[in-house]
Protein backbone atom coordinates (compact mmCIF):
# COMPACT_ATOMS: atom_id res chain seq x y z
CA UNK A 1 0.00 0.00 0.00
CA UNK A 2 0.90 3.91 -0.95
CA UNK A 3 2.57 5.02 2.57
CA UNK A 4 0.41 8.19 4.15
CA UNK A 5 3.94 10.03 4.11
CA UNK A 6 4.15 9.99 0.32
CA UNK A 7 3.29 12.64 -2.02
CA UNK A 8 -0.01 12.18 -4.38
CA UNK A 9 0.66 9.77 -7.23
CA UNK A 10 0.55 13.38 -9.45
CA UNK A 11 3.40 14.87 -7.54
CA UNK A 12 5.46 12.06 -7.04
CA UNK A 13 5.68 11.08 -10.55
CA UNK A 14 6.46 14.82 -11.16
CA UNK A 15 9.33 14.33 -9.23
CA UNK A 16 10.54 10.98 -10.13
CA UNK A 17 10.40 11.84 -14.02
CA UNK A 18 13.11 14.84 -13.27
CA UNK A 19 15.53 12.35 -12.18
CA UNK A 20 19.22 12.64 -12.51
CA UNK A 21 18.78 13.83 -15.74
CA UNK A 22 21.38 12.74 -18.96
CA UNK A 23 23.47 10.85 -16.38
CA UNK A 24 20.58 8.36 -16.74
CA UNK A 25 17.96 7.55 -18.56
CA UNK A 26 17.41 3.96 -17.20
CA UNK A 27 13.22 3.74 -17.00
CA UNK A 28 11.10 2.42 -13.97
CA UNK A 29 7.81 2.83 -13.05
CA UNK A 30 7.33 6.43 -12.36
CA UNK A 31 10.15 7.54 -15.11
CA UNK A 32 8.44 6.12 -18.18
CA UNK A 33 10.33 6.05 -21.80
CA UNK A 34 9.32 7.64 -24.34
CA UNK A 35 8.98 5.02 -27.86
CA UNK A 36 7.78 4.49 -31.19
CA UNK A 37 5.01 2.29 -30.31
CA UNK A 38 4.02 4.61 -26.92
CA UNK A 39 5.92 4.80 -22.99
CA UNK A 40 7.45 1.87 -22.00
CA UNK A 41 7.32 1.69 -17.92
CA UNK A 42 9.91 -0.88 -16.41
CA UNK A 43 8.31 -2.75 -13.18
CA UNK A 44 11.11 -4.07 -10.72
CA UNK A 45 10.69 -7.48 -9.19
CA UNK A 46 13.23 -7.99 -6.57
CA UNK A 47 14.16 -11.06 -6.89
CA UNK A 48 11.37 -11.37 -9.46
CA UNK A 49 9.00 -13.05 -6.63
CA UNK A 50 5.27 -12.05 -7.47
CA UNK A 51 2.08 -12.88 -5.45
CA UNK A 52 -0.54 -14.01 -7.59
CA UNK A 53 -2.19 -10.41 -6.62
CA UNK A 54 0.42 -8.82 -7.96
CA UNK A 55 0.40 -10.71 -11.34
CA UNK A 56 -3.01 -9.41 -11.60
CA UNK A 57 -2.23 -5.74 -11.15
CA UNK A 58 0.61 -6.41 -13.90
CA UNK A 59 -2.06 -7.82 -16.47
CA UNK A 60 -4.53 -5.26 -15.56
CA UNK A 61 -1.96 -2.28 -16.06
CA UNK A 62 -0.86 -4.07 -19.62
CA UNK A 63 -4.90 -4.45 -20.52
CA UNK A 64 -5.93 -0.97 -19.85
CA UNK A 65 -2.58 1.49 -20.17
CA UNK A 66 -0.83 -0.43 -22.41
CA UNK A 67 -0.73 -2.84 -25.34
CA UNK A 68 -1.90 -5.74 -24.05
CA UNK A 69 1.72 -7.70 -23.69
CA UNK A 70 4.13 -7.88 -20.95
CA UNK A 71 7.88 -8.12 -21.57
CA UNK A 72 10.11 -9.89 -18.98
CA UNK A 73 13.81 -8.08 -19.24
CA UNK A 74 17.54 -9.56 -18.60
CA UNK A 75 17.20 -8.32 -14.89
CA UNK A 76 13.83 -10.41 -13.70
CA UNK A 77 12.23 -7.04 -13.86
CA UNK A 78 8.81 -6.29 -16.18
CA UNK A 79 8.10 -3.81 -18.65
CA UNK A 80 4.36 -2.86 -20.12
CA UNK A 81 4.75 -0.83 -23.47
CA UNK A 82 2.24 1.30 -25.83
CA UNK A 83 1.10 3.48 -22.95
CA UNK A 84 -0.33 6.43 -24.91
CA UNK A 85 -2.66 8.33 -22.50
CA UNK A 86 -0.93 11.08 -21.16
CA UNK A 87 -2.72 10.14 -17.58
CA UNK A 88 -1.09 6.38 -17.99
CA UNK A 89 1.87 7.31 -15.78
CA UNK A 90 -0.28 8.24 -12.62
CA UNK A 91 -2.85 5.51 -13.43
CA UNK A 92 0.07 3.02 -13.67
CA UNK A 93 1.79 4.38 -10.28
CA UNK A 94 -1.36 4.07 -8.24
CA UNK A 95 -2.21 0.38 -9.82
CA UNK A 96 1.07 -0.92 -8.88
CA UNK A 97 0.92 1.04 -5.73
CA UNK A 98 -2.15 -1.00 -4.52
CA UNK A 99 -0.61 -3.80 -5.55
CA UNK A 100 2.38 -3.32 -3.15
CA UNK A 101 4.95 -3.04 -6.25
CA UNK A 102 6.05 0.45 -5.24
CA UNK A 103 7.03 0.34 -1.54
CA UNK A 104 9.15 3.21 -1.83
CA UNK A 105 8.72 5.90 -4.63
CA UNK A 106 12.20 7.23 -4.04
CA UNK A 107 13.56 3.76 -4.55
CA UNK A 108 11.77 2.30 -7.61
CA UNK A 109 14.50 2.56 -10.01
CA UNK A 110 17.01 1.48 -7.42
CA UNK A 111 15.41 -2.02 -6.61
CA UNK A 112 17.60 -4.09 -9.48
CA UNK A 113 17.51 -7.87 -7.31
CA UNK A 114 18.01 -10.84 -9.08
CA UNK A 115 17.90 -14.14 -7.21
CA UNK A 116 18.32 -17.55 -8.02
CA UNK A 117 15.22 -18.72 -9.33
CA UNK A 118 15.21 -22.53 -7.95
CA UNK A 119 16.79 -21.70 -4.43
CA UNK A 120 15.14 -23.51 -2.06
CA UNK A 121 13.07 -25.60 -4.62
CA UNK A 122 15.26 -28.42 -6.22
CA UNK A 123 17.50 -29.33 -3.36
CA UNK A 124 20.38 -28.07 -4.54
CA UNK A 125 22.43 -24.93 -3.61
CA UNK A 126 22.61 -23.31 0.29
CA UNK A 127 18.79 -22.84 0.89
CA UNK A 128 16.09 -20.76 0.17
CA UNK A 129 16.75 -16.83 -0.40
CA UNK A 130 13.46 -15.85 0.24
CA UNK A 131 14.63 -14.19 3.52
CA UNK A 132 17.73 -12.56 2.09
CA UNK A 133 15.15 -10.51 -0.48
CA UNK A 134 12.63 -9.54 1.98
CA UNK A 135 15.46 -8.13 4.50
CA UNK A 136 17.38 -6.44 1.13
CA UNK A 137 14.38 -4.86 0.05
CA UNK A 138 13.25 -3.41 3.49
CA UNK A 139 16.74 -1.74 4.12
CA UNK A 140 17.71 -0.53 0.70
CA UNK A 141 14.20 1.19 0.97
CA UNK A 142 15.24 2.32 4.14
CA UNK A 143 17.89 3.91 2.92
CA UNK A 144 18.01 7.59 2.08
CA UNK A 145 21.34 7.31 0.09
CA UNK A 146 20.55 4.25 -1.61
CA UNK A 147 17.90 6.11 -3.78
CA UNK A 148 20.60 7.48 -5.19
CA UNK A 149 21.57 4.38 -6.87
CA UNK A 150 21.09 4.55 -11.23
CA UNK A 151 18.74 2.65 -12.58
CA UNK A 152 21.29 0.01 -14.02
CA UNK A 153 23.11 -1.06 -10.61
CA UNK A 154 22.78 -4.49 -10.06
CA UNK A 155 22.47 -6.83 -6.91
CA UNK A 156 23.19 -10.79 -7.08
CA UNK A 157 21.68 -13.08 -4.13
CA UNK A 158 23.00 -16.81 -5.44
CA UNK A 159 22.17 -19.85 -3.53
CA UNK A 160 25.35 -21.01 -4.11
CA UNK A 161 24.32 -23.05 -7.73
CA UNK A 162 26.66 -20.49 -9.30
CA UNK A 163 23.54 -18.51 -11.71
CA UNK A 164 23.01 -15.26 -10.67
CA UNK A 165 26.46 -14.73 -9.38
CA UNK A 166 27.52 -15.07 -13.59
CA UNK A 167 25.60 -12.18 -14.57
CA UNK A 168 28.09 -9.48 -13.82
CA UNK A 169 26.00 -7.40 -10.81
CA UNK A 170 27.67 -5.26 -8.69
CA UNK A 171 27.06 -6.57 -5.38
CA UNK A 172 26.73 -9.67 -5.17
CA UNK A 173 26.10 -12.03 -2.17
CA UNK A 174 26.87 -16.08 -3.00
CA UNK A 175 25.40 -18.62 0.00
CA UNK A 176 28.06 -20.83 1.45
CA UNK A 177 28.05 -24.67 2.74
CA UNK A 178 25.94 -24.80 5.80
CA UNK A 179 24.44 -21.41 5.15
CA UNK A 180 26.47 -19.59 8.19
CA UNK A 181 28.45 -17.35 5.97
CA UNK A 182 28.08 -15.73 2.96
CA UNK A 183 30.67 -14.08 0.17
CA UNK A 184 30.47 -10.77 -0.47
CA UNK A 185 31.52 -9.68 -4.27
CA UNK A 186 32.08 -6.53 -5.46
CA UNK A 187 31.88 -6.22 -9.64
CA UNK A 188 32.51 -10.19 -9.30
CA UNK A 189 35.57 -10.29 -6.87
CA UNK A 190 35.24 -11.97 -3.67
CA UNK A 191 36.06 -9.10 -0.89
CA UNK A 192 34.54 -10.61 2.41
CA UNK A 193 32.70 -13.30 4.30
CA UNK A 194 29.91 -12.11 6.35
CA UNK A 195 27.36 -13.54 8.15
CA UNK A 196 24.30 -15.11 6.42
CA UNK A 197 22.08 -13.29 8.83
CA UNK A 198 23.93 -9.69 8.45
CA UNK A 199 24.59 -10.79 4.46
CA UNK A 200 21.86 -8.43 3.21
CA UNK A 201 23.31 -5.34 5.18
CA UNK A 202 26.85 -5.47 3.74
CA UNK A 203 25.45 -5.65 0.32
CA UNK A 204 23.35 -2.26 0.95
CA UNK A 205 26.38 -1.16 2.58
CA UNK A 206 28.53 -2.08 -0.17
CA UNK A 207 26.21 0.20 -2.22
CA UNK A 208 25.91 3.27 -0.22
CA UNK A 209 29.86 2.99 0.22
CA UNK A 210 29.75 2.60 -3.47
CA UNK A 211 27.86 6.56 -3.95
CA UNK A 212 30.30 7.78 -1.33
CA UNK A 213 33.14 7.01 -3.26
CA UNK A 214 31.39 8.27 -6.18
CA UNK A 215 30.99 11.80 -4.57
CA UNK A 216 34.20 11.83 -3.17
CA UNK A 217 35.95 11.28 -6.63
CA UNK A 218 33.56 13.66 -8.14
CA UNK A 219 32.28 10.71 -10.57
CA UNK A 220 28.48 10.55 -11.67
CA UNK A 221 29.30 6.60 -11.86
CA UNK A 222 26.42 4.18 -13.03
CA UNK A 223 28.37 1.05 -11.95
CA UNK A 224 31.16 -0.06 -9.53
CA UNK A 225 33.74 -0.87 -12.09
CA UNK A 226 32.84 2.75 -13.61
CA UNK A 227 35.11 3.94 -10.99
CA UNK A 228 36.61 0.77 -8.93
CA UNK A 229 37.12 -1.77 -11.44
CA UNK A 230 38.27 -4.21 -9.19
CA UNK A 231 36.63 -3.42 -5.84
CA UNK A 232 39.65 -2.98 -4.04
CA UNK A 233 38.71 0.62 -3.10
CA UNK A 234 35.38 -0.52 -1.52
CA UNK A 235 36.30 -3.53 -0.23
CA UNK A 236 39.02 -1.68 1.58
CA UNK A 237 35.96 0.79 3.21
CA UNK A 238 34.24 -2.28 3.95
CA UNK A 239 37.17 -4.02 6.20
CA UNK A 240 37.48 -0.62 7.61
CA UNK A 241 33.98 -1.07 9.18
CA UNK A 242 34.32 -4.68 10.22
CA UNK A 243 34.00 -6.85 7.20
CA UNK A 244 35.90 -10.12 7.30
CA UNK A 245 38.00 -10.95 4.67
CA UNK A 246 37.26 -13.69 1.34
CA UNK A 247 38.81 -16.69 1.97
CA UNK A 248 41.36 -18.16 -0.14
CA UNK A 249 40.66 -18.78 -3.55
CA UNK A 250 38.16 -21.09 -3.44
CA UNK A 251 35.29 -22.51 -5.53
CA UNK A 252 31.20 -21.23 -4.54
CA UNK A 253 29.59 -22.43 -7.43
CA UNK A 254 28.62 -26.26 -9.30
CA UNK A 255 29.71 -26.93 -12.66
CA UNK A 256 26.60 -25.56 -13.60
CA UNK A 257 27.41 -22.07 -13.31
CA UNK A 258 25.12 -19.61 -15.02
CA UNK A 259 22.84 -22.29 -16.20
CA UNK A 260 19.61 -21.01 -16.20
CA UNK A 261 16.44 -23.23 -15.20
CA UNK A 262 16.08 -26.07 -18.22
CA UNK A 263 11.98 -25.61 -18.78
CA UNK A 264 10.04 -28.42 -17.79
CA UNK A 265 9.18 -30.52 -13.78
CA UNK A 266 11.52 -29.37 -11.55
CA UNK A 267 11.32 -32.07 -8.54
CA UNK A 268 12.01 -31.50 -4.74
CA UNK A 269 14.16 -34.54 -3.37
CA UNK A 270 11.94 -34.34 -0.16
CA UNK A 271 8.67 -32.87 -0.82
CA UNK A 272 6.09 -34.48 -2.84
CA UNK A 273 5.92 -31.48 -4.69
CA UNK A 274 7.24 -30.40 -8.37
CA UNK A 275 7.92 -26.43 -9.75
CA UNK A 276 7.66 -26.06 -13.24
CA UNK A 277 10.03 -24.02 -15.07
CA UNK A 278 8.71 -22.61 -18.77
CA UNK A 279 10.68 -20.50 -21.22
CA UNK A 280 8.61 -17.53 -23.08
CA UNK A 281 9.49 -16.76 -26.33
CA UNK A 282 11.79 -13.83 -26.69
CA UNK A 283 10.87 -12.77 -23.17
CA UNK A 284 6.95 -11.46 -24.48
CA UNK A 285 3.81 -12.94 -23.56
CA UNK A 286 0.38 -11.51 -23.67
CA UNK A 287 -1.84 -10.89 -20.73
CA UNK A 288 -3.78 -13.97 -21.79
CA UNK A 289 -0.69 -15.91 -21.37
CA UNK A 290 0.19 -14.41 -18.51
CA UNK A 291 -2.93 -15.05 -16.41
CA UNK A 292 -2.37 -18.68 -17.16
CA UNK A 293 0.57 -18.69 -15.24
CA UNK A 294 -0.70 -17.04 -12.61
CA UNK A 295 -3.62 -19.84 -12.43
CA UNK A 296 -1.00 -22.41 -12.30
CA UNK A 297 0.60 -20.96 -9.48
CA UNK A 298 -2.65 -20.47 -7.73
CA UNK A 299 -2.49 -24.18 -7.39
CA UNK A 300 1.01 -24.10 -5.70
CA UNK A 301 2.55 -22.26 -3.45
CA UNK A 302 1.33 -18.92 -4.75
CA UNK A 303 4.31 -17.09 -6.05
CA UNK A 304 5.63 -16.43 -9.83
CA UNK A 305 9.48 -16.12 -9.99
CA UNK A 306 10.89 -14.20 -13.12
CA UNK A 307 13.54 -15.28 -13.95
CA UNK A 308 16.98 -13.05 -15.52
CA UNK A 309 16.58 -15.58 -18.59
CA UNK A 310 13.14 -14.66 -19.61
CA UNK A 311 11.59 -17.91 -17.80
CA UNK A 312 9.15 -18.40 -15.21
CA UNK A 313 9.47 -20.87 -12.40
CA UNK A 314 6.16 -21.93 -10.48
CA UNK A 315 6.72 -23.83 -7.05
CA UNK A 316 4.80 -25.93 -4.87
CA UNK A 317 3.03 -27.99 -7.25
CA UNK A 318 1.69 -31.39 -6.52
CA UNK A 319 3.58 -33.39 -9.01
CA UNK A 320 0.17 -35.18 -10.69
CA UNK A 321 -1.08 -31.32 -11.21
CA UNK A 322 2.75 -30.43 -12.34
CA UNK A 323 2.68 -32.68 -15.19
CA UNK A 324 -0.86 -31.56 -16.50
CA UNK A 325 -0.05 -27.70 -16.02
CA UNK A 326 2.80 -28.72 -18.44
CA UNK A 327 1.09 -29.82 -21.16
CA UNK A 328 -1.30 -26.52 -20.44
CA UNK A 329 1.32 -24.34 -20.77
CA UNK A 330 3.20 -25.97 -23.52
CA UNK A 331 -0.31 -25.66 -25.51
CA UNK A 332 -0.41 -21.93 -24.69
CA UNK A 333 2.82 -21.70 -26.49
CA UNK A 334 5.69 -21.96 -23.38
CA UNK A 335 8.49 -23.46 -23.77
CA UNK A 336 7.89 -26.04 -21.85
CA UNK A 337 11.35 -28.55 -22.80
CA UNK A 338 14.71 -28.89 -23.66
CA UNK A 339 14.61 -29.27 -26.96
CA UNK A 340 12.93 -26.06 -28.53
CA UNK A 341 14.87 -24.27 -31.03
CA UNK A 342 13.51 -21.01 -29.44
CA UNK A 343 15.67 -21.47 -26.04
CA UNK A 344 18.68 -19.07 -25.07
CA UNK A 345 17.06 -16.59 -27.83
CA UNK A 346 16.36 -13.27 -27.07
CA UNK A 347 15.67 -9.93 -29.19
CA UNK A 348 15.76 -6.34 -28.73
CA UNK A 349 12.29 -4.41 -29.14
CA UNK A 350 12.83 -3.32 -33.02
CA UNK A 351 10.80 -1.63 -35.29
CA UNK A 352 7.77 -0.41 -35.32
CA UNK A 353 8.55 0.33 -31.17
CA UNK A 354 11.85 1.39 -31.39
CA UNK A 355 12.71 4.51 -33.72
CA UNK A 356 16.07 3.39 -33.59
CA UNK A 357 15.67 0.02 -34.68
CA UNK A 358 16.80 -1.03 -38.36
CA UNK A 359 14.78 -3.72 -39.13
CA UNK A 360 11.66 -5.75 -37.64
CA UNK A 361 14.27 -7.82 -35.36
CA UNK A 362 11.32 -10.08 -33.63
CA UNK A 363 9.92 -10.66 -37.47
CA UNK A 364 13.57 -11.78 -38.50
CA UNK A 365 13.84 -14.19 -35.80
CA UNK A 366 10.67 -15.84 -36.20
CA UNK A 367 11.74 -16.28 -40.09
CA UNK A 368 15.27 -17.31 -38.85
CA UNK A 369 13.62 -19.95 -36.73
CA UNK A 370 11.22 -21.18 -38.51
CA UNK A 371 12.86 -24.32 -39.79
CA UNK A 372 15.68 -24.73 -37.12
CA UNK A 373 16.27 -28.19 -36.04
CA UNK A 374 15.16 -28.65 -32.24
CA UNK A 375 17.81 -30.35 -30.22
CA UNK A 376 18.81 -30.43 -26.57
CA UNK A 377 21.93 -29.35 -26.39
CA UNK A 378 23.12 -27.51 -23.50
CA UNK A 379 26.43 -26.25 -25.70
CA UNK A 380 24.20 -24.02 -27.80
CA UNK A 381 25.33 -20.56 -27.17
CA UNK A 382 22.41 -18.32 -26.74
CA UNK A 383 22.01 -15.69 -29.35
CA UNK A 384 20.62 -12.22 -29.36
CA UNK A 385 18.96 -10.26 -31.91
CA UNK A 386 19.24 -6.61 -32.18
CA UNK A 387 18.53 -3.75 -34.64
CA UNK A 388 21.34 -1.48 -34.08
CA UNK A 389 24.66 -2.03 -32.45
CA UNK A 390 23.32 -0.30 -29.08
CA UNK A 391 21.74 -4.28 -28.49
CA UNK A 392 19.61 -3.32 -25.50
CA UNK A 393 18.89 -6.55 -23.51
CA UNK A 394 21.91 -8.73 -24.71
CA UNK A 395 22.90 -11.64 -22.16
CA UNK A 396 25.97 -11.68 -20.13
CA UNK A 397 28.77 -14.02 -21.22
CA UNK A 398 29.55 -15.72 -24.19
CA UNK A 399 26.76 -15.36 -26.76
CA UNK A 400 26.31 -15.07 -30.73
CA UNK A 401 25.37 -11.57 -31.49
CA UNK A 402 23.07 -10.59 -34.55
CA UNK A 403 23.02 -6.84 -35.30
CA UNK A 404 20.91 -5.38 -37.96
CA UNK A 405 22.77 -3.07 -40.76
CA UNK A 406 21.22 -0.11 -42.24
CA UNK A 407 21.67 -2.32 -45.61
CA UNK A 408 18.88 -4.70 -44.59
CA UNK A 409 21.81 -7.29 -43.73
CA UNK A 410 22.48 -8.76 -40.45
CA UNK A 411 25.95 -8.91 -39.66
CA UNK A 412 26.46 -12.51 -37.41
CA UNK A 413 29.56 -12.33 -34.78
CA UNK A 414 30.16 -15.14 -31.99
CA UNK A 415 33.57 -16.24 -30.83
CA UNK A 416 35.55 -13.05 -32.26
CA UNK A 417 34.95 -13.87 -35.87
CA UNK A 418 31.74 -11.95 -37.98
CA UNK A 419 30.10 -13.48 -40.39
CA UNK A 420 28.23 -11.50 -42.56
CA UNK A 421 24.57 -12.73 -43.77
CA UNK A 422 21.29 -12.07 -45.31
CA UNK A 423 18.58 -10.66 -43.04
CA UNK A 424 16.75 -13.85 -44.65
CA UNK A 425 17.61 -17.04 -46.56
CA UNK A 426 21.47 -17.34 -45.24
CA UNK A 427 20.33 -15.92 -41.41
CA UNK A 428 19.73 -19.37 -40.04
CA UNK A 429 22.16 -21.23 -41.09
CA UNK A 430 24.33 -18.64 -40.08
CA UNK A 431 22.82 -18.29 -36.56
CA UNK A 432 22.24 -22.31 -36.16
CA UNK A 433 26.66 -22.86 -37.56
CA UNK A 434 27.27 -19.67 -34.91
CA UNK A 435 25.80 -21.31 -31.78
CA UNK A 436 26.67 -24.49 -32.23
CA UNK A 437 30.65 -23.36 -32.52
CA UNK A 438 33.41 -22.90 -30.06
CA UNK A 439 36.06 -22.11 -32.33
CA UNK A 440 36.01 -19.03 -34.47
CA UNK A 441 33.58 -19.85 -37.53
CA UNK A 442 35.28 -19.14 -41.08
CA UNK A 443 34.64 -15.49 -42.08
CA UNK A 444 32.34 -15.32 -45.26
CA UNK A 445 29.87 -12.94 -47.17
CA UNK A 446 26.55 -13.51 -49.20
Amino acid sequence: MLSPSEPPVSGAFAAATAGRGRDDACPGALRLHAADDGALARIRVPGGILTIRQTEAVAAAADHLGDGRIDLTSRGNLQVRGLRDPDAGTELAALLGEAELLPSWAHERARNLVASPLGGLDGRGHGDLRRWIREWDALLCASPAAAGLSGRFLFALDDGRGDTAALGADVTLVARPGAATAELRLAGRPVAEVPSVDAPRWAVRAAEAFLTLAAERGARAWRIADIDPDGAALAARLRAEGAPPARPAKATASGSAGRPPLPGLVPHPDADTCAVAVGVRLGRLTTGAWRLLARVAASGSGEVRVTPWRSAVLPGLPRAAARQALDRLAEAGFLTGEDSPWRGVTACAGRPGCAKSLADVRADVAAALRDARPEPDHRLLPVHFSGCERRCGHPDGAWVDVVAGADGRYRVTAAGATVPAAATGDLPAAVDTARRTSTPPPTRTT
